[in-house]
Protein backbone atom coordinates (compact mmCIF):
# COMPACT_ATOMS: atom_id res chain seq x y z
CA UNK A 1 0.00 0.00 0.00
CA UNK A 2 1.50 3.35 -1.05
CA UNK A 3 2.25 5.93 1.57
CA UNK A 4 2.94 9.63 1.30
CA UNK A 5 6.64 10.22 0.81
CA UNK A 6 8.58 11.70 3.68
CA UNK A 7 10.22 15.08 3.07
CA UNK A 8 13.67 13.48 3.09
CA UNK A 9 12.65 10.98 0.40
CA UNK A 10 11.19 13.75 -1.74
CA UNK A 11 14.29 15.91 -1.34
CA UNK A 12 16.44 12.92 -2.20
CA UNK A 13 14.48 12.34 -5.40
CA UNK A 14 14.74 16.03 -6.34
CA UNK A 15 18.51 15.92 -5.82
CA UNK A 16 18.87 12.82 -7.99
CA UNK A 17 16.78 14.47 -10.67
CA UNK A 18 19.05 17.52 -10.63
CA UNK A 19 22.17 15.34 -10.82
CA UNK A 20 20.78 13.35 -13.74
CA UNK A 21 19.75 16.53 -15.55
CA UNK A 22 23.27 17.97 -15.16
CA UNK A 23 24.80 14.76 -16.56
CA UNK A 24 22.35 14.09 -19.38
CA UNK A 25 24.17 15.59 -22.35
CA UNK A 26 27.75 14.41 -21.68
CA UNK A 27 26.67 10.92 -20.56
CA UNK A 28 24.34 10.38 -23.51
CA UNK A 29 26.99 11.73 -25.88
CA UNK A 30 29.56 9.21 -24.61
CA UNK A 31 27.05 6.36 -24.78
CA UNK A 32 25.73 7.08 -28.28
CA UNK A 33 29.06 7.95 -29.88
CA UNK A 34 30.57 4.86 -28.24
CA UNK A 35 27.76 2.70 -29.65
CA UNK A 36 28.41 4.08 -33.15
CA UNK A 37 32.12 3.28 -32.81
CA UNK A 38 31.21 -0.21 -31.61
CA UNK A 39 29.23 -0.89 -34.79
CA UNK A 40 32.13 0.45 -36.90
CA UNK A 41 34.60 -1.69 -34.95
CA UNK A 42 32.52 -4.81 -35.49
CA UNK A 43 32.34 -4.08 -39.22
CA UNK A 44 36.12 -3.74 -39.35
CA UNK A 45 36.47 -6.93 -37.30
CA UNK A 46 34.30 -8.84 -39.76
CA UNK A 47 36.37 -7.56 -42.69
CA UNK A 48 39.57 -8.48 -40.85
CA UNK A 49 38.48 -12.06 -40.14
CA UNK A 50 37.04 -12.41 -43.65
CA UNK A 51 40.43 -11.47 -45.12
CA UNK A 52 42.06 -14.12 -42.94
CA UNK A 53 39.62 -16.67 -44.35
CA UNK A 54 39.87 -15.37 -47.94
CA UNK A 55 43.12 -13.37 -48.34
CA UNK A 56 42.28 -12.20 -51.87
CA UNK A 57 39.15 -10.39 -50.63
CA UNK A 58 39.42 -6.64 -51.40
CA UNK A 59 43.07 -7.15 -52.34
CA UNK A 60 42.90 -4.23 -54.76
CA UNK A 61 42.30 -1.70 -51.95
CA UNK A 62 45.42 -0.80 -49.96
CA UNK A 63 43.36 0.92 -47.27
CA UNK A 64 41.68 -2.38 -46.40
CA UNK A 65 44.69 -4.65 -46.04
CA UNK A 66 44.30 -7.17 -43.23
CA UNK A 67 46.94 -5.60 -40.97
CA UNK A 68 45.47 -2.11 -41.18
CA UNK A 69 41.85 -3.24 -40.81
CA UNK A 70 42.65 -5.42 -37.80
CA UNK A 71 44.56 -2.58 -36.11
CA UNK A 72 41.66 -0.18 -36.78
CA UNK A 73 39.20 -2.78 -35.47
CA UNK A 74 41.00 -3.17 -32.14
CA UNK A 75 41.70 0.56 -31.76
CA UNK A 76 38.09 1.60 -32.34
CA UNK A 77 36.88 -1.16 -30.01
CA UNK A 78 39.23 -0.02 -27.22
CA UNK A 79 39.16 3.77 -27.57
CA UNK A 80 36.00 4.45 -29.58
CA UNK A 81 33.62 2.16 -27.70
CA UNK A 82 35.41 0.97 -24.55
CA UNK A 83 36.82 4.23 -23.24
CA UNK A 84 33.73 6.29 -24.05
CA UNK A 85 31.35 3.80 -22.44
CA UNK A 86 33.61 3.83 -19.38
CA UNK A 87 33.73 7.64 -19.28
CA UNK A 88 29.94 7.92 -19.43
CA UNK A 89 29.42 5.37 -16.68
CA UNK A 90 32.20 6.66 -14.41
CA UNK A 91 31.19 10.32 -14.44
CA UNK A 92 27.57 9.36 -13.72
CA UNK A 93 28.52 6.97 -10.93
CA UNK A 94 30.80 9.47 -9.22
CA UNK A 95 28.18 12.22 -9.47
CA UNK A 96 25.46 9.97 -8.05
CA UNK A 97 27.53 8.56 -5.21
CA UNK A 98 29.06 11.89 -4.20
CA UNK A 99 25.61 13.48 -4.52
CA UNK A 100 27.07 16.38 -6.47
CA UNK A 101 25.72 17.98 -9.64
CA UNK A 102 28.19 18.31 -12.49
CA UNK A 103 29.10 21.99 -12.75
CA UNK A 104 31.27 21.52 -15.87
CA UNK A 105 29.09 19.44 -18.18
CA UNK A 106 29.88 21.81 -21.07
CA UNK A 107 33.63 21.26 -20.66
CA UNK A 108 33.16 17.49 -20.38
CA UNK A 109 30.97 17.50 -23.50
CA UNK A 110 33.56 19.54 -25.43
CA UNK A 111 36.26 17.10 -24.31
CA UNK A 112 34.06 14.25 -25.56
CA UNK A 113 33.80 15.87 -29.00
CA UNK A 114 37.57 16.33 -29.04
CA UNK A 115 38.08 12.67 -28.07
CA UNK A 116 35.89 11.52 -30.96
CA UNK A 117 37.65 13.81 -33.43
CA UNK A 118 41.04 12.49 -32.36
CA UNK A 119 39.83 8.86 -32.60
CA UNK A 120 38.55 9.54 -36.13
CA UNK A 121 41.88 11.07 -37.17
CA UNK A 122 43.78 8.18 -35.60
CA UNK A 123 41.62 5.55 -37.32
CA UNK A 124 42.07 7.19 -40.71
CA UNK A 125 45.80 7.39 -39.98
CA UNK A 126 45.91 3.62 -39.41
CA UNK A 127 43.92 2.83 -42.57
CA UNK A 128 46.11 5.09 -44.73
CA UNK A 129 49.33 3.57 -43.47
CA UNK A 130 50.47 5.98 -40.76
CA UNK A 131 49.95 3.62 -37.83
CA UNK A 132 52.77 2.97 -35.37
CA UNK A 133 52.53 -0.84 -35.46
CA UNK A 134 52.45 -1.00 -31.64
CA UNK A 135 49.59 -3.26 -30.48
CA UNK A 136 46.78 -1.26 -28.84
CA UNK A 137 48.77 1.93 -29.59
CA UNK A 138 48.39 1.87 -33.38
CA UNK A 139 47.27 5.48 -33.71
CA UNK A 140 49.88 7.89 -35.12
CA UNK A 141 52.18 9.44 -32.50
CA UNK A 142 50.54 12.87 -32.68
CA UNK A 143 47.21 11.42 -31.50
CA UNK A 144 48.29 10.34 -28.01
CA UNK A 145 48.98 13.76 -26.41
CA UNK A 146 45.59 14.96 -27.69
CA UNK A 147 43.90 11.90 -26.16
CA UNK A 148 45.59 12.56 -22.82
CA UNK A 149 44.51 16.21 -22.88
CA UNK A 150 40.92 15.27 -23.71
CA UNK A 151 40.89 12.72 -20.92
CA UNK A 152 42.27 15.26 -18.46
CA UNK A 153 39.34 17.59 -19.15
CA UNK A 154 36.94 14.71 -18.49
CA UNK A 155 38.60 13.26 -15.41
CA UNK A 156 39.70 16.40 -13.55
CA UNK A 157 36.15 17.62 -12.95
CA UNK A 158 35.07 14.13 -11.93
CA UNK A 159 37.89 13.91 -9.40
CA UNK A 160 37.01 17.36 -8.08
CA UNK A 161 33.47 16.08 -7.49
CA UNK A 162 34.88 13.17 -5.53
CA UNK A 163 37.19 15.44 -3.54
CA UNK A 164 34.48 17.91 -2.46
CA UNK A 165 31.93 15.24 -1.54
CA UNK A 166 30.25 15.40 1.83
CA UNK A 167 32.14 13.73 4.66
CA UNK A 168 31.29 10.06 5.06
CA UNK A 169 32.11 6.57 3.93
CA UNK A 170 33.46 5.76 0.47
CA UNK A 171 31.33 3.11 -1.22
CA UNK A 172 32.81 -0.05 -2.73
CA UNK A 173 31.88 0.99 -6.27
CA UNK A 174 33.67 4.32 -5.70
CA UNK A 175 36.93 2.53 -4.91
CA UNK A 176 36.93 0.86 -8.30
CA UNK A 177 35.66 3.94 -10.17
CA UNK A 178 38.29 6.27 -8.71
CA UNK A 179 40.96 3.61 -9.18
CA UNK A 180 40.12 3.32 -12.88
CA UNK A 181 40.16 7.12 -13.29
CA UNK A 182 43.61 7.38 -11.67
CA UNK A 183 45.23 4.34 -13.26
CA UNK A 184 44.23 5.15 -16.85
CA UNK A 185 46.39 8.27 -17.36
CA UNK A 186 49.31 6.66 -15.52
CA UNK A 187 49.29 3.64 -17.86
CA UNK A 188 48.76 5.68 -21.03
CA UNK A 189 51.30 8.41 -20.22
CA UNK A 190 53.96 5.91 -19.12
CA UNK A 191 53.61 3.82 -22.27
CA UNK A 192 53.61 6.89 -24.52
CA UNK A 193 56.75 8.34 -22.95
CA UNK A 194 58.70 5.07 -22.88
CA UNK A 195 57.76 4.00 -26.41
CA UNK A 196 57.41 7.20 -28.44
CA UNK A 197 59.38 9.86 -26.53
CA UNK A 198 62.35 8.04 -25.01
CA UNK A 199 62.32 5.19 -27.51
CA UNK A 200 65.54 3.19 -27.43
CA UNK A 201 65.72 -0.58 -27.77
CA UNK A 202 62.78 -1.86 -29.89
CA UNK A 203 62.65 -5.00 -27.76
CA UNK A 204 61.99 -3.03 -24.60
CA UNK A 205 59.41 -0.97 -26.47
CA UNK A 206 57.63 -4.23 -27.27
CA UNK A 207 57.81 -5.19 -23.59
CA UNK A 208 56.29 -1.85 -22.54
CA UNK A 209 53.56 -2.25 -25.18
CA UNK A 210 52.69 -5.70 -23.78
CA UNK A 211 52.55 -4.21 -20.28
CA UNK A 212 50.33 -1.38 -21.53
CA UNK A 213 47.90 -3.78 -23.18
CA UNK A 214 47.55 -5.79 -20.00
CA UNK A 215 47.45 -2.73 -17.75
CA UNK A 216 44.64 -1.12 -19.73
CA UNK A 217 42.63 -4.33 -19.43
CA UNK A 218 43.22 -5.05 -15.74
CA UNK A 219 43.57 -1.52 -14.35
CA UNK A 220 40.98 0.39 -16.36
CA UNK A 221 38.38 -1.81 -18.04
CA UNK A 222 38.18 -4.42 -15.27
CA UNK A 223 37.85 -1.88 -12.39
CA UNK A 224 35.21 0.04 -14.35
CA UNK A 225 33.27 -3.18 -14.85
CA UNK A 226 33.64 -4.00 -11.14
CA UNK A 227 32.38 -0.53 -10.17
CA UNK A 228 29.23 -1.11 -12.22
CA UNK A 229 28.70 -4.58 -10.75
CA UNK A 230 29.06 -3.32 -7.18
CA UNK A 231 26.63 -0.47 -7.89
CA UNK A 232 23.92 -2.27 -9.85
CA UNK A 233 23.78 -5.53 -7.88
CA UNK A 234 22.60 -3.99 -4.59
CA UNK A 235 20.75 -1.16 -6.30
CA UNK A 236 18.47 -3.46 -8.27
CA UNK A 237 18.09 -6.30 -5.77
CA UNK A 238 17.69 -4.05 -2.72
CA UNK A 239 20.19 -6.22 -0.80
CA UNK A 240 23.59 -5.24 0.61
CA UNK A 241 26.70 -6.52 -1.13
CA UNK A 242 27.53 -10.00 0.08
CA UNK A 243 30.79 -10.19 2.08
CA UNK A 244 32.35 -6.78 2.55
CA UNK A 245 35.76 -8.37 3.29
CA UNK A 246 35.69 -10.17 -0.07
CA UNK A 247 35.14 -6.81 -1.78
CA UNK A 248 38.26 -5.50 -0.05
CA UNK A 249 40.25 -8.52 -1.22
CA UNK A 250 39.05 -8.01 -4.80
CA UNK A 251 40.06 -4.35 -4.91
CA UNK A 252 43.47 -4.60 -3.27
CA UNK A 253 44.40 -7.82 -5.06
CA UNK A 254 43.64 -6.14 -8.39
CA UNK A 255 45.58 -3.01 -7.42
CA UNK A 256 48.64 -5.05 -6.38
CA UNK A 257 48.66 -7.76 -9.07
CA UNK A 258 47.41 -5.81 -12.09
CA UNK A 259 50.53 -3.64 -12.72
CA UNK A 260 52.80 -6.71 -13.01
CA UNK A 261 50.95 -8.57 -15.78
CA UNK A 262 51.62 -8.41 -19.50
CA UNK A 263 55.23 -9.23 -20.27
CA UNK A 264 54.56 -12.96 -20.46
CA UNK A 265 53.96 -12.31 -24.16
CA UNK A 266 57.74 -11.94 -24.53
CA UNK A 267 58.66 -15.28 -23.00
CA UNK A 268 61.85 -16.53 -24.67
CA UNK A 269 62.87 -13.06 -25.85
CA UNK A 270 66.32 -11.65 -24.95
CA UNK A 271 65.07 -9.59 -22.02
CA UNK A 272 65.71 -10.11 -18.29
CA UNK A 273 64.67 -13.69 -17.65
CA UNK A 274 62.38 -13.00 -14.72
CA UNK A 275 60.14 -10.44 -16.47
CA UNK A 276 58.07 -12.83 -18.65
CA UNK A 277 57.64 -15.26 -15.77
CA UNK A 278 56.68 -12.45 -13.42
CA UNK A 279 54.07 -11.36 -15.96
CA UNK A 280 52.79 -14.93 -16.33
CA UNK A 281 52.52 -15.34 -12.56
CA UNK A 282 50.65 -12.05 -12.24
CA UNK A 283 48.23 -13.01 -15.02
CA UNK A 284 47.57 -16.33 -13.31
CA UNK A 285 46.98 -14.52 -10.00
CA UNK A 286 44.44 -12.18 -11.66
CA UNK A 287 42.11 -15.07 -11.00
CA UNK A 288 42.08 -14.03 -7.32
CA UNK A 289 40.47 -10.57 -7.70
CA UNK A 290 38.14 -11.71 -10.49
CA UNK A 291 36.93 -14.59 -8.32
CA UNK A 292 36.47 -12.29 -5.32
CA UNK A 293 34.51 -9.71 -7.32
CA UNK A 294 32.39 -12.36 -9.02
CA UNK A 295 31.63 -14.16 -5.77
CA UNK A 296 30.42 -11.11 -3.85
CA UNK A 297 28.43 -9.55 -6.71
CA UNK A 298 26.82 -12.77 -7.96
CA UNK A 299 25.79 -13.74 -4.44
CA UNK A 300 24.18 -10.30 -4.13
CA UNK A 301 22.32 -10.71 -7.43
CA UNK A 302 21.14 -14.23 -6.58
CA UNK A 303 19.71 -12.95 -3.31
CA UNK A 304 16.75 -11.68 -5.37
CA UNK A 305 16.37 -14.09 -8.33
CA UNK A 306 12.94 -12.73 -9.21
CA UNK A 307 14.55 -9.46 -10.36
CA UNK A 308 16.20 -11.13 -13.37
CA UNK A 309 12.86 -11.43 -15.15
CA UNK A 310 12.10 -7.70 -14.95
CA UNK A 311 15.55 -6.11 -15.11
CA UNK A 312 17.63 -6.22 -18.32
CA UNK A 313 20.35 -4.31 -16.46
CA UNK A 314 20.66 -7.17 -13.96
CA UNK A 315 20.78 -9.83 -16.70
CA UNK A 316 23.53 -8.03 -18.58
CA UNK A 317 25.44 -7.39 -15.36
CA UNK A 318 25.26 -11.04 -14.27
CA UNK A 319 26.48 -12.16 -17.70
CA UNK A 320 29.36 -9.69 -17.50
CA UNK A 321 30.38 -10.88 -14.05
CA UNK A 322 30.33 -14.51 -15.21
CA UNK A 323 32.56 -13.52 -18.14
CA UNK A 324 34.86 -11.79 -15.64
CA UNK A 325 35.17 -15.04 -13.73
CA UNK A 326 35.83 -16.93 -16.98
CA UNK A 327 38.50 -14.36 -17.86
CA UNK A 328 40.34 -15.07 -14.62
CA UNK A 329 40.04 -18.85 -14.97
CA UNK A 330 41.04 -18.88 -18.65
CA UNK A 331 43.99 -16.58 -17.90
CA UNK A 332 45.31 -19.21 -15.52
CA UNK A 333 45.28 -22.00 -18.11
CA UNK A 334 46.66 -20.10 -21.13
CA UNK A 335 49.56 -18.46 -19.26
CA UNK A 336 51.20 -21.41 -17.50
CA UNK A 337 54.99 -21.06 -18.01
CA UNK A 338 56.68 -23.91 -19.89
CA UNK A 339 53.25 -25.31 -20.75
CA UNK A 340 50.36 -23.50 -22.45
CA UNK A 341 52.16 -20.14 -22.60
CA UNK A 342 54.51 -21.20 -25.40
CA UNK A 343 51.50 -22.51 -27.37
CA UNK A 344 49.26 -19.45 -26.91
CA UNK A 345 51.99 -16.82 -27.19
CA UNK A 346 51.96 -16.37 -30.99
CA UNK A 347 48.49 -17.65 -31.84
CA UNK A 348 45.01 -16.15 -32.04
CA UNK A 349 44.43 -17.14 -28.40
CA UNK A 350 45.41 -13.66 -27.21
CA UNK A 351 42.72 -12.17 -29.46
CA UNK A 352 40.15 -14.45 -27.83
CA UNK A 353 41.27 -13.31 -24.38
CA UNK A 354 41.02 -9.66 -25.47
CA UNK A 355 37.46 -10.19 -26.74
CA UNK A 356 36.47 -12.04 -23.57
CA UNK A 357 37.77 -9.09 -21.52
CA UNK A 358 36.55 -6.20 -23.70
CA UNK A 359 33.24 -7.52 -24.94
CA UNK A 360 32.36 -10.41 -22.65
CA UNK A 361 33.21 -8.87 -19.29
CA UNK A 362 33.48 -5.12 -19.76
CA UNK A 363 30.91 -4.47 -22.48
CA UNK A 364 28.16 -6.60 -20.92
CA UNK A 365 28.46 -4.65 -17.68
CA UNK A 366 28.45 -1.40 -19.68
CA UNK A 367 25.28 -2.52 -21.46
CA UNK A 368 23.74 -3.23 -18.07
CA UNK A 369 24.72 0.23 -16.84
CA UNK A 370 23.37 1.89 -19.99
CA UNK A 371 20.01 0.13 -19.69
CA UNK A 372 19.86 1.31 -16.08
CA UNK A 373 21.12 4.89 -16.53
CA UNK A 374 19.52 6.06 -19.77
CA UNK A 375 15.86 6.06 -18.56
CA UNK A 376 16.92 8.13 -15.55
CA UNK A 377 18.72 10.85 -17.47
CA UNK A 378 16.28 11.01 -20.41
CA UNK A 379 13.13 10.57 -18.28
CA UNK A 380 11.91 8.09 -20.88
CA UNK A 381 11.45 4.33 -20.87
CA UNK A 382 13.11 2.07 -23.44
CA UNK A 383 11.05 1.68 -26.59
CA UNK A 384 11.22 -2.08 -27.15
CA UNK A 385 11.66 -5.00 -24.77
CA UNK A 386 12.09 -7.24 -27.79
CA UNK A 387 15.14 -5.30 -28.99
CA UNK A 388 16.68 -5.54 -25.53
CA UNK A 389 16.13 -9.31 -25.38
CA UNK A 390 17.52 -9.70 -28.90
CA UNK A 391 20.56 -7.63 -27.98
CA UNK A 392 21.23 -9.83 -24.97
CA UNK A 393 20.78 -13.19 -26.68
CA UNK A 394 22.70 -12.44 -29.88
CA UNK A 395 25.51 -10.72 -27.99
CA UNK A 396 25.78 -13.58 -25.50
CA UNK A 397 25.88 -16.28 -28.16
CA UNK A 398 28.22 -14.24 -30.32
CA UNK A 399 30.80 -13.34 -27.68
CA UNK A 400 30.89 -16.88 -26.24
CA UNK A 401 31.48 -18.23 -29.74
CA UNK A 402 34.15 -15.66 -30.67
CA UNK A 403 36.08 -15.96 -27.42
CA UNK A 404 35.92 -19.76 -27.13
CA UNK A 405 36.69 -20.33 -30.82
CA UNK A 406 39.64 -17.94 -30.73
CA UNK A 407 41.05 -19.44 -27.50
CA UNK A 408 40.58 -23.09 -28.46
CA UNK A 409 41.47 -22.53 -32.10
CA UNK A 410 44.50 -20.53 -30.99
CA UNK A 411 45.75 -23.37 -28.79
CA UNK A 412 45.42 -25.81 -31.69
CA UNK A 413 47.03 -23.24 -33.98
CA UNK A 414 49.89 -22.70 -31.55
CA UNK A 415 50.45 -26.42 -31.03
CA UNK A 416 50.75 -26.89 -34.80
CA UNK A 417 53.24 -24.03 -34.94
CA UNK A 418 55.42 -25.81 -32.41
CA UNK A 419 55.42 -29.03 -34.42
CA UNK A 420 58.46 -28.56 -36.64
CA UNK A 421 57.83 -31.82 -38.51
CA UNK A 422 55.13 -30.12 -40.56
CA UNK A 423 55.19 -26.92 -42.66
CA UNK A 424 53.71 -23.62 -41.47
CA UNK A 425 50.75 -24.05 -43.80
CA UNK A 426 49.60 -26.95 -41.62
CA UNK A 427 49.12 -24.57 -38.65
CA UNK A 428 47.12 -22.21 -40.86
CA UNK A 429 44.85 -25.04 -42.00
CA UNK A 430 44.19 -26.03 -38.39
CA UNK A 431 42.97 -22.52 -37.58
CA UNK A 432 40.85 -22.16 -40.74
CA UNK A 433 37.54 -23.68 -39.50
CA UNK A 434 37.74 -21.67 -36.29
CA UNK A 435 38.13 -18.47 -38.31
CA UNK A 436 35.03 -19.25 -40.38
CA UNK A 437 32.98 -19.86 -37.23
CA UNK A 438 34.37 -16.66 -35.70
CA UNK A 439 33.28 -14.71 -38.79
CA UNK A 440 29.71 -16.02 -38.43
CA UNK A 441 29.69 -15.22 -34.70
CA UNK A 442 30.85 -11.64 -35.33
CA UNK A 443 27.93 -11.19 -37.74
CA UNK A 444 25.51 -12.11 -34.94
CA UNK A 445 27.17 -9.60 -32.62
CA UNK A 446 27.04 -6.88 -35.29
CA UNK A 447 23.36 -7.56 -35.91
CA UNK A 448 22.47 -7.15 -32.23
CA UNK A 449 24.57 -4.05 -31.68
CA UNK A 450 23.31 -2.28 -34.78
CA UNK A 451 19.81 -2.29 -33.32
CA UNK A 452 21.19 -1.41 -29.88
CA UNK A 453 22.80 1.67 -31.43
CA UNK A 454 19.54 2.67 -33.15
CA UNK A 455 17.60 2.11 -29.92
CA UNK A 456 20.05 4.28 -27.99
CA UNK A 457 19.96 7.09 -30.56
CA UNK A 458 16.17 7.15 -30.38
CA UNK A 459 16.38 7.45 -26.61
CA UNK A 460 18.82 10.37 -26.93
CA UNK A 461 16.26 12.09 -29.14
CA UNK A 462 13.81 11.49 -26.25
CA UNK A 463 11.50 9.42 -28.40
CA UNK A 464 11.13 6.83 -25.67
CA UNK A 465 7.74 6.37 -24.07
CA UNK A 466 6.78 8.06 -20.84
CA UNK A 467 6.00 5.55 -18.13
CA UNK A 468 5.24 5.25 -14.44
CA UNK A 469 7.78 2.42 -14.17
CA UNK A 470 9.97 2.90 -11.07
CA UNK A 471 13.10 3.45 -13.16
CA UNK A 472 11.78 6.92 -13.96
CA UNK A 473 11.93 9.91 -11.68
CA UNK A 474 8.30 10.86 -11.71
CA UNK A 475 5.43 11.10 -9.21
CA UNK A 476 4.95 7.34 -9.26
CA UNK A 477 8.59 6.90 -8.38
CA UNK A 478 8.28 9.08 -5.32
CA UNK A 479 5.39 7.01 -4.01
CA UNK A 480 7.19 3.73 -4.65
CA UNK A 481 10.94 4.30 -4.39
CA UNK A 482 11.71 0.62 -3.78
CA UNK A 483 10.21 -0.78 -7.01
CA UNK A 484 11.82 -3.33 -9.33
CA UNK A 485 14.81 -1.07 -9.83
CA UNK A 486 14.46 1.28 -6.90
CA UNK A 487 16.67 4.34 -6.95
CA UNK A 488 17.53 5.16 -3.36
CA UNK A 489 21.16 6.25 -3.16
CA UNK A 490 21.23 6.96 0.54
CA UNK A 491 19.65 3.91 2.11
CA UNK A 492 20.98 4.21 5.62
CA UNK A 493 23.82 2.71 7.66
CA UNK A 494 24.24 -0.37 5.45
CA UNK A 495 24.54 1.62 2.24
CA UNK A 496 28.32 1.75 2.44
CA UNK A 497 28.24 -1.95 1.62
CA UNK A 498 25.29 -1.71 -0.73
CA UNK A 499 27.08 0.74 -2.96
Amino acid sequence: MSQDPTPSAEQDAILRTAIDRSMRHPVMFFFTSGAVWLVLSLLLGIVSVAKMVTPELLDGCSVLTQGRVFAAHVSTLVYGWGCQAAFGVLIWLVARLTRQENRASGIVLAAGHAWNLVIAVGTLGILFGYGTGVPWMEFPKMVWPALLLSYALIAVWTMIQFRVRAAGDVFVSQWFAVGALVWFPWILATAFVLIFVIGGNPLMSAAVAAWFRSGLTYLFFLPTAAAVAYYLAPKITGRPVHSYSTSLIGFWALAIIGPWAGMQKLAGAPIPFFLPYLGAAATVLIGVPTAAIAYSTLRTMLAAPDKFASSPALRFSAAGVICMLLLGVTGVFVNLPDSTLQISQFSITSYGMDILALYGCFSFLMFGAIYFIVPRITRREWLSKRLIKMHFLFSMYGVIAVASLAVLGGLIHGQAQEDFKFPWANAVRNAYPYLIATLIAWCFVLFSNFFFCIHLLLMWMRLGRRSSHPTLLGHAHLTNPHGPEGDIDNAGPGSVIAH
